[in-house]
């Protein structure tokens, strides 16, 4: 996958990973899997999100590696019975959604690869119409 378990420590404890991931291994995959198309719905129509997830080790985002592991640990809390925690995780979870929404308005511009769109492709084109004109004399 796209973040290891040495990711996961930065954003949560060691110790308290291994509460988390007493889920079974499947159920981590799939929160992984769930967190990086969360995070592809948002980027997909301007950044290259199979470039993004693809890179491995140093070449990754950060920001991005911060992000899935915290989408993926909400997910994973709040499939536990006790959901410990969760208040921790929604408050990161919420965070990393208003980054993904500030990067979809391009209130933010992440140092992401972008995607290649072709000529016959309108997919991601944003239209717009000048401003009014005013010829009040």
């Amino acid at each position: 996958m796209f973040i290891s378990k040495e990711d996961y420590k930065v954003v949560i404890g060691d110790a308290a990973f291994k509460v988390v991931s007493q889920a079974s291994a499947v159920n981590v995959e799939n929160a992984e899997a769930e967190a990086v198309e969360e995070i592809s719905s948002y980027l997909r129509p301007v950044y290259d999100t199979d470039a993004i997830f693809s890179a491995e080790g140093d070449k990754r985002n950060r920001l991005i590696v911060m992000y899935t592991a915290d989408i993926a640990l909400y997910h994973l809390v709040a499939s536990q019975p006790q959901r410990m925690g969760i208040e921790i995780r929604k408050e990161r979870y919420d965070h990393a959604i208003k980054w993904l929404e500030g990067v979809k308005a391009r209130d933010l511009t992440p140092d992401l690869p972008r995607a290649q769109f072709t000529e016959d492709t309108s997919f991601g084109t944003s239209f717009r119409s000048a401003s009014k004109l005013n010829h009040d004399w």
